[in-house]
């Protein structure tokens, strides 16, 4: 073999090794990227599951009332509870819920109530209009003279944008009922609720209205998206304890949430008011 032989010889032994190497290289390219796009897309993955939840943890029970058309904040327990003079330590929560029909409207239209709801921080008294609210009337009166509030937390404090007071859940606001609910009745059209006003509580379903309510303690403008909240009555003594539940603040410090000082219904009395 000549010397130009052996050299063409080892030039094609050279060429076939460096093709050897940069088909080893293009396949650790490959690779590379291959491992690059499953590392991206694990991360955004990743990222989704994480906003997902995040997104999730703030999503209300579909049960719960709520006092404003868009939002139905859970209910929350304060870590500490604020002391208001004339208080006492509230009683334990009911862990049951007396279930029962809607009573009928007709005993309560044309009839004036008064209820006084003893609460762990003194009564507040109610006149119930059942001219104007036959059906809601009829539900609380029902529900309070069967004994269904007794116990229960005045679960929700509002102290900006809304000022308002809600109660009526003896599960302090996991919005389970009593069995029933009804339509909405004496909404005003403007939205305007004024200090001492009573009204029903309820989710974004105008028939939602059962077991929950509410006490406006300063001058408040709710949504009418929906057909706005069912006013059945007035506060005519005892606006002094709400006022003071609802200096006292909301859990957190949010202007929405469990109130600071707790607040529970004891009993309510019901009578009839004769013409």
């Amino acid at each position: 073999m000549t010397r130009e032989q052996e050299r063409a010889k080892a030039r094609r032994r050279q060429e076939k090794l460096d093709a050897k190497a940069a088909q080893r290289a293009r396949e650790a390219a490959r690779n590379r990227q291959a491992a690059i796009v499953v590392v991206a897309v694990l991360i955004v993955v990743a990222g989704f599951v994480f906003l997902s939840k995040q997104l999730g943890s703030t999503t209300p029970p579909a049960a719960a009332r709520s006092t404003a058309a868009a939002t139905t904040p859970a209910a929350t327990t304060s870590a500490t509870t604020t002391a208001v003079a004339g208080c006492t330590a509230p009683p334990a929560r009911p862990t049951t819920i007396k279930t029962q029909a809607l009573p009928a409207k007709a005993t309560a239209a044309g009839k004036t109530f008064i209820a006084v709801v003893k609460t762990n921080c003194g009564p507040i008294t109610l006149r119930l209009d059942g001219t104007k609210a036959a059906q809601t009337v009829a539900s609380f009166v029902a529900l309070s003279t069967s004994g269904y509030y007794a116990g229960s937390p005045c679960h929700r404090v509002t102290t900006s944008g809304i000022f308002v007071l809600q109660c009526g859940d003896p599960l302090g606001g996991q919005g389970t009922g009593p069995g029933y609910s009804y339509g909405i009745e004496n909404a005003p059209k403007n939205g305007v609720y004024p200090k001492g006003t009573l009204a029903m509580a309820r989710t974004s379903d105008p028939h939602s209205n059962a077991d929950q309510f509410f006490i406006v303690y300063k001058n408040t403008t709710l949504p009418t998206e929906g057909g706005g909240y069912s006013i059945f009555g007035t506060v005519t003594g005892g606006m002094d304890i709400v006022e003071k539940i609802a200096a006292a603040g909301a859990s957190g410090g949010s202007g929405d949430g469990a109130p600071n000082a707790p607040i529970s219904i004891l009993s309510v009395a019901v009578t009839q008011k004769k013409a």
